[in-house]
């Protein structure tokens, strides 16, 4: 950490002595550099792939991909979707960046950090990216505040959450382009590709940074009938067939794009990058009478977990005119953190980090130019309103894992983590555990909330969901809970009103573009044996509606034939605690699910 300081320090100085700025590239210079497309696919983990053994999944582009390129064996991401979204985008822990869970107001990334589109664009790139955000819904947290020229991207961190388009099913959905609503037509993933390949007809021409943080395999486990049915006759569940069809549509589409940039003369000055944002979720089944279905590569552990089945992925890179070593693997400790100054050193860009990294460039280990990295980095399962130092931890070098400050694993020797060889090694555990003390340390004074901004000019009226509620209990996170109504006691947005005046506030039971009244009892969607059902909404019978910003509290009637309740009132600048909730018949409070709110 000092050595970062001090580098920071030695480079500002230089600045000022030189009364400089960063310098912008040449059009030559931009010219000549590389293109780079990540592509992370959601919830598939290492085990899910033909070419790590799994003999069901049918994977044959990836593996074929896998073959060609230089493969990281001991890559490594954070245990959940937000906080490897949130690592990849800046080069810091999420811990650092109120990214360390999926829902409750803690995965809205800081709008004071640095994302990787943000300097790519800088230097002369054109930045897209099409999928999964789950950075945060509302200004400036979106895609497109932070560096993406073109996002395409559904709401929340799933398709059918809660902040996502009503409705919506993974079929002919209805997706934000830049904030704005737009219809497609096609399974999810095959949209997030075919729009990629129309942003490369259209920005091909200069260098390109491509993000395709794709939304499969999560949960539901929606997928065209006839992926589910290439795996009829494998020893899984229904469930597990759906999850590996998921994956085979994302490989036909790999396919399709790895042959498109070929066919364009793309291929070779293109830096692809493949791999996932935590271990799998559906990969492998454990039977209550002991039986085993599907693989896991021998990992111990599957999303969430702090052992290695939890964040331990699949990670491919190619780069046919680089210097980077193809059909070959390094076993070398590496982690998603380390992307934003890896791709910026390969592509000779200028980075100066403004805040101190978690994450280092491993450049000189793609090229070969360096054998060993001398780290250890920390990965951890939050998950709850703020991080908790020593909560689900996992201190980790290339070889060795510490859990929890109590177990200690050798990986290269026992990769399932089955013997906890601590007791063998104190001398270790003392070393990785004061490494980990150091670097709580370091991040206690970045643990904070984001707070979303109501009256500015570029955000007026906002709408916020109670996905981004803080509270410690479950929340609603996905439409069949707010079709169920599910009750929730009392937490807060953390807000901030840009300027004094007056508020208008829209407490909404549905979303807004569904059209339904607060008391309205949405229809069911029947499903499939491929979709999911979406059950009948159930009617809440509100009477009053409240909002209350810290000791403020404001009250409204309500009529129920009505899509929502309307409250006025004065607010001062400055930082709040909202609550907005209804109140039915039988006294009991419902939170707003949806509230819009919009300076007059």
């Amino acid at each position: 950490m000092n050595k970062m300081l001090v580098k920071g320090v030695v480079l500002f100085c230089v600045f000022i002595a030189f009364g400089c700025k960063e310098k912008a590239p040449s059009q030559d210079e931009v010219a000549t550099k590389p293109n780079v497309i990540i592509i992370m696919a959601d919830d598939q983990g290492y085990g899910d792939l033909g070419h790590h053994g799994n003999p069901w999944i049918k994977t044959p582009n990836l593996d074929t991909f896998a073959q060609g390129s230089l493969e990281l064996t001991n890559f490594h991401v954070g245990t959940t979707c937000a906080p490897t979204r949130a690592g990849l985008m800046t080069g810091r822990n999420a811990n650092r960046n109120n990214a360390w869970h999926t829902i409750a107001g803690c995965s809205i990334l800081k709008d004071d950090e640095e994302t990787i589109a943000q300097v790519f664009a800088k230097n002369g790139y054109g930045t897209a990216m099409f999928g999964k955000w789950h950075l945060g819904d509302n200004y400036p947290f979106r895609p497109h505040d932070r560096g993406f020229q073109h996002a395409l991207y559904h709401g929340g961190g799933g398709i059918n959450q809660t902040p996502d388009y009503w409705n919506n099913d993974y079929f002919d959905d209805t997706y934000f382009r830049n904030g704005d609503p737009e219809k497609f037509e096609g399974y999810c993933t095959d949209v997030w590709f075919r729009e990629a390949t129309k942003f490369l007809e259209e920005e091909g021409q200069k260098p390109f940074f491509l993000y395709l943080p794709l939304n499969a395999a999560h949960g539901p486990f929606n997928v065209p009938e006839g992926y589910a049915k290439l795996y009829k006759n494998a020893p899984l569940t229904d469930l597990q067939r759906r999850f590996y069809g998921m994956i085979t549509n994302i490989d036909d589409n790999f396919g399709k794009l790895v042959a498109y940039l070929k066919e364009r003369k793309l291929y070779d000055n293109t830096i692809i990058v493949y791999t996932t944002d935590n271990g799998t979720a559906a990969g492998i089944n454990y039977g209550k009478n002991g039986e085993v279905m599907g693989y896991n590569a021998g990992l111990r552990g599957t999303k969430g977990s702090h052992y290695d089945g939890g964040h331990k992925v699949p990670f491919f890179i190619s780069w046919p005119n680089g210097s980077i070593a193809q059909g070959t693997t390094n076993n070398e400790l590496t982690a998603h953190v380390d992307l934003l100054p890896t791709l910026t050193e390969l592509a000779g860009i200028p980075f100066n980090e403004k805040k101190p990294l978690d994450g280092t460039s491993v450049a000189k280990i793609l090229t070969g130019q360096e054998k060993n990295i001398n780290r250890m980095l920390v990965i951890d399962t939050q998950r709850n309103q703020l991080p908790e130092k020593g909560r689900n931890s996992c201190v980790m070098s290339t070889n060795w894992r510490l859990i929890d400050g109590k177990e200690l694993y050798n990986t290269l020797d026992d990769p399932s983590q089955a013997t906890n060889v601590a007791d063998r090694y104190p001398e270790i555990v003392l070393k990785m555990q004061d490494f980990y003390d150091s670097w709580w340390t370091s991040i206690e004074p970045d643990i904070g909330y984001a707070e979303i901004p109501f009256g500015h000019p570029d955000a007026n009226p906002t709408l916020i969901t109670v996905h981004d509620m803080h509270t410690d209990d479950n929340i609603p996170w996905n439409q069949v809970q707010i079709r169920e109504a599910k009750a929730l006691p009392e937490g807060f947005y953390s807000i901030k009103v840009e300027e004094s005046g007056r508020y208008r506030f829209k407490l909404y039971r549905y979303p807004p573009e569904s059209g339904l009244n607060l008391n309205a009892s949405a229809k069911e969607i029947k499903g499939t044996a491929y979709i999911k059902t979406l059950p009948e909404g159930r009617a809440i019978q509100p009477i009053k509606a409240t909002i209350t910003l810290n000791d403020l509290k404001l009250e409204g009637k309500v009529n129920p034939e009505q899509p929502f309740a309307q409250i006025e009132g004065e607010l001062e600048k400055g930082s709040f605690k909202l609550f907005s909730a209804f109140t039915n018949k039988r006294g009991e409070q419902i939170p707003a699910y949806y509230t819009l709110i919009e300076k007059l």
